[in-house]
């Protein structure tokens, strides 16, 4: 394919022209050629950024860590210890998110064990637990 339009490059990249358009003016994918109609022509090349941009971004990464990806994508010959380091810390942060939903979770449990059956909601354990853990 030699060239598309932005409404094919939304849809080869599986999001919105607005997404499009918005990473433009962030500077992550570069300005595409104007046809003499002034449309947008993309090429291969957005396609591939735009899917390791809409990738990197659903493994959590922050733009600003997207758009340092990006600078070692660019730069080839450079050294990747930063790209290790960006992902170590993410890894760590998701250890830390889920070390915090486990002891979420484990507060749920207990909460739940107040009550078992059906009842009128003026009986319920849970309703009472949650009153009085609110007041502490």
């Amino acid at each position: 394919m030699t060239s598309m339009k932005i409404s094919e490059l939304a849809a080869a990249g599986g999001c919105q022209v607005e997404t499009i358009r918005y990473y433009e003016r962030e500077g992550l994918l570069p300005k595409p050629a104007r046809s003499s109609g002034n449309y947008r022509l993309y090429r291969t090349e957005h396609v591939d950024r735009l899917r390791f941009i809409r990738h990197s971004r659903s493994l959590g990464m922050s733009l600003v860590d997207v758009r340092r990806l990006l600078h070692f994508k660019d730069a080839p010959n450079e050294n990747c210890s930063e790209v290790n380091l960006l992902l170590d810390t993410h890894i760590a942060q998701i250890a830390a998110r889920m070390d915090e939903l486990k002891h979420l979770q484990g507060q749920m449990l207990q909460l739940r064990s107040h009550c078992n059956q059906n009842q009128a909601a003026k009986d319920c354990g849970i309703l009472h637990m949650l009153v009085r853990s609110g007041s502490d």
